[in-house]
């Protein structure tokens, strides 16, 4: 098996310490035995803390034999990081503006939305999950665009009173990004591009990848996409049988045309740790500011309600039951991060100023690979190399 590598040595401008290296190749074993237990074909993982960087492509894009090694400049499909990387950055970032009220009511921007309990719907109850919205929409009857995505969203009914109850929603971010289009008057995709990754400098991350790069860069993740035929045609056709390869793996958001606050993203470890790293920056990266310091500090602490006991910020996980995989053993409560379907982890240690990054394409062939016990180890071994001196 090819395994593409590199570790970044510490820069001339800091005297951090680099990594331990036989701490760093237990985290190259856990990924590499996951790939050759056929859990995920390949992936890549880069771990910062200060000037020591480690960074490294593990695998291939697929299981076929000619396929190519994938190398830190791999486009993956970043799922759900998407409502960190984007949607709810950009709902703070109108916050900010004075555009969105975060106490406010969902119906104050979607009057459409009102009745079944959603009136008490705030846009803080979006951003931390307790709107009592429930997980998803429904596949049927076949429905297609963002207007009738906004349909079926309003026609819903709570099952709990808002604030009362978590449960993880693709809904809630859905409605997000539908907020962030009303209120800035532009497309998700375009408000994304225009604000938080070019002047980031993410090069290689956006929406839609299709439209700027070709097949190959990207890892393919499930084949035999059941709602082929609603592929928006700039995506081209879909062979029956065929991977995902640059179209969004989420079968709501090729509903919605690639495009929504619950997921469509794609991007490059390299790109989102220089999203990482703006984070520990306290919302700046390189002279370049992207979020004040208080819409860092709402974005990754505890804004739950009270008595709400799985702890999220606005957007990002601190200790719910998703939080427990990614943060392993040793990251201390008060870290915080995220993860994707696809496979996807961002996890951020402001203890330490640590952070480690991990995508994959683990829903390639089909999603019935299950790499939760991995994301335990690298969390763990991630903690391990970073936080050594803390320990």
């Amino acid at each position: 098996m090819l395994l593409v590598g590199c570790a970044h040595q510490p820069s001339a401008m800091t005297s951090e310490p680099p990594f331990n290296p036989e701490r760093v190749a237990a985290v190259d074993h856990a990924i590499e035995a996951a790939i050759a237990a056929r859990k995920l074909p390949g992936a890549v993982y880069h771990l910062e803390r200060g000037g020591a960087r480690y960074e490294r492509g593990y695998g291939r894009l697929s299981y076929e034999e000619n396929a190519a090694a994938v190398t830190p400049a791999t486009v993956f499909d970043a799922a759900s990081l998407s409502k960190v990387l984007v949607t709810a950055p950009a709902v703070l970032m109108l916050a900010e503006e004075g555009k969105i009220d975060l106490e406010a009511p969902l119906i104050r921007y979607f009057p459409e939305c009102a009745g079944g309990g959603k009136d008490a719907i705030t846009i803080r109850h979006l951003l931390t999950h307790v709107s009592g919205l429930k997980s998803g929409l429904p596949a049927k009857p076949a429905w297609q665009g963002k207007a009738a995505a906004l349909s079926l969203t309003c026609g819903q009914s709570v099952t709990h009173t808002p604030g009362s109850f978590f449960r993880y929603s693709d809904i809630n971010y859905i409605l997000l990004g539908l907020l962030v289009e009303r209120t800035a008057d532009m497309p998700l995709d375009r408000f994304a591009q225009e604000r938080i990754f070019s002047p980031l400098g993410m090069a290689d991350t956006g929406y839609r990848p299709l439209e700027r790069m070709p097949a190959a860069r990207i890892a393919p993740t499930q084949r035999g996409a059941s709602d082929a035929a609603q592929l928006p045609t700039a995506h081209g056709d879909l062979a029956p049988g065929a991977p995902l390869q640059g179209v969004v793996h989420d079968p709501t958001v090729r509903r919605m045309g690639g495009v929504a606050g619950s997921a469509g993203v794609f991007s490059t470890v390299g790109d989102v740790a220089r999203f990482g790293r703006m984070l520990l920056g306290n919302g700046a990266l390189d002279g370049v500011r992207i979020l004040k310091p208080e819409s860092v500090r709402l974005l990754t602490t505890v804004q739950s309600p009270p008595g709400i006991a799985a702890l999220r910020g606005m957007g990002m996980d601190i200790d719910s039951p998703y939080a427990k995989r990614p943060r392993g053993d040793l990251y201390p409560l008060g870290s915080y991060g995220h993860t994707g379907f696809t496979g996807c982890i961002l996890w951020v240690d402001p203890q330490s100023q640590s952070f480690y990054v991990f995508l994959s394409n683990r829903v390639y062939p089909d999603d019935g690979s299950v790499v939760l016990p991995l994301y335990t180890q690298l969390g763990t071994l991630s903690a391990q190399v970073a936080r050594g001196a803390l320990q």
